[in-house]
């Protein structure tokens, strides 16, 4: 209680967000987190999520705060900024899969079962406004039919989001694919009051160069996103944070 008051000495928000979130979730926040900057991230996420304090532990563990500000600092590609201006509070520039126990080699077929078994996991990682609209979701081109890895719907944004899933490094041609997969999410599936799809490339890791170089010129919502299937130590994380904050800096400077 000690603790409590002298992190948050007179602050007019304490009440109101003292019964929105848990006790428990409150010794969590003010033990594992070490800027006040990021105590209020996860003091609003806890409210907005929901979190029991499992989830909460996980979501501090995993370097959640980190990799949201590394995906602002990152930004988004313009299509997807200017369609759905909540998607910089959705999308991550990674993705921690701690949870899926796959085997040392494993195929994009394992991965996709791994996270449809362990779906709850999975969205509890992504966001809790996806929801699950299938596996290998089949659209028809012409006469030919085609399978999208894993279709979710975002409640917020209120539009679909495909992942297409590689276990390799990001290549400029997967784009090629997405593209054709969101014209046909857009034209045959899409209902009139959602809006534009959004695609995400999630690999197995990316070179940010080829990534800017691919998406510059795409004109379709399209993300490229890499996971691990291990925690990402926190440090590393602090780190890279740090080096993105002084790239935005320079932008800032220039523009």
């Amino acid at each position: 209680m000690c603790q409590f008051y002298e992190t948050y000495p007179k602050k007019p928000f304490v009440s109101a967000v003292l019964t929105q979130i848990s006790w428990t979730n409150h010794l969590l926040i003010l033990s594992k987190t070490k800027t006040k900057e990021e105590r209020q991230f996860y003091l609003a996420l806890s409210i907005k999520e929901r979190y029991v304090s499992r989830e909460l532990e996980r979501q501090i563990d995993s370097g959640y705060y980190e990799r949201a500000m590394i995906s602002k600092k990152k930004l988004l590609p313009l299509p997807v900024a200017q369609r759905h201006p909540l998607a910089p509070e959705v999308f991550k520039d990674s993705y921690v899969l701690d949870f899926l126990n796959l085997p040392k080699a494993y195929s994009e077929k394992d991965l996709n079962q791994g996270i449809v078994e362990n779906l709850k996991d999975f969205i509890l990682e992504f966001g809790k406004d996806f929801a699950f609209v299938g596996q290998e979701y089949r659209i028809q081109v012409g006469g030919h039919d085609y399978f999208i890895d894993l279709l979710f719907f975002h409640r917020g944004l209120r539009c679909l989001v495909m992942v297409e899933l590689k276990i390799d490094d990001f290549k400029p041609e997967y784009l090629g694919k997405l593209n054709f997969y969101l014209e046909a999410l857009d034209r045959d599936v899409r209902k009139s009051e959602e809006n534009p799809s959004v695609g995400i490339v999630l690999c197995k890791s990316k070179d940010d160069e080829v990534v800017e170089y691919a998406l510059n010129r795409n004109i379709s919502p399209a993300l490229i996103a890499e996971y691990r299937t291990k925690l990402i130590p926190k440090k590393l994380l602090e780190k890279k944070l740090h080096e993105y904050a002084l790239i935005a800096k320079v932008r800032e400077n220039e523009y």
